[in-house]
């Protein structure tokens, strides 16, 4: 019964209340930024996906959540970018390509970069490792041990292992999003 008054309630505040959320989305090339936006935005995975020049901004709209995605290209030419889009938005979210072990330790170093930016400070970050659909690909404690995530100490810091291509856990990366989106915008 309490579970159907929370629905009620919730319902009725969507109908008053919308919440905004601005997220940047980075990471190495060819991780799966621009291909998690799609899946988010529209449920749609494509294998024809061109690389992101500069960056790209797109609206999502989960229930009663707007979502303001950044999706800022990967390659090392826009990487010193990255700060600059990461600065006072609810959250990071950082891509990994987890079934190529050649890029884990560049993505790792990547990642603890930018994290050692004073500006970006506090803000929690949501680590995904895409293409967990492949035989070789890192599961979560995996990411975690060889991402270092366990030296991040200053921020809240969340992992999950992702497919794109087969939509898995796709679900709880929105539930996240959608979370640190009543923290309001910083």
């Amino acid at each position: 019964m309490l579970a159907l008054i929370n629905r009620i309630l919730d319902w009725f505040k969507s109908l008053f209340w919308k919440e905004e959320m601005e997220l940047t989305l980075v990471g190495l090339q060819y991780s799966g930024k621009t291909t998690f936006v799609n899946v988010i935005a529209s449920g749609q995975f494509s294998e024809d996906m061109i690389p992101t020049v500069g960056f790209n901004m797109r609206k999502i709209t989960k229930g009663n959540v707007t979502i303001k995605v950044w999706d800022i290209g990967g390659q090392p030419r826009f990487r010193s970018m990255w700060e600059r889009y990461c600065r006072g938005v609810n959250a990071i979210v950082y891509m990994v390509d987890a079934a190529d072990p050649e890029k884990i330790e560049a993505s790792r170093n990547e990642l603890h970069n930018l994290l050692d930016k004073p500006q970006l400070a506090g803000i929690p970050v949501l680590v995904l490792g895409n293409k967990r659909d492949l035989p070789q690909a890192l599961d979560e404690n995996g990411l975690i041990e060889r991402m270092n995530l366990a030296a991040i100490q200053d921020r809240e810091i969340c992992c999950y292992s992702i497919s794109c291509k087969e939509k898995d856990n796709i679900d709880i990366t929105l539930q996240w999003l959608i979370a640190h989106s009543r923290s309001g915008v910083r």
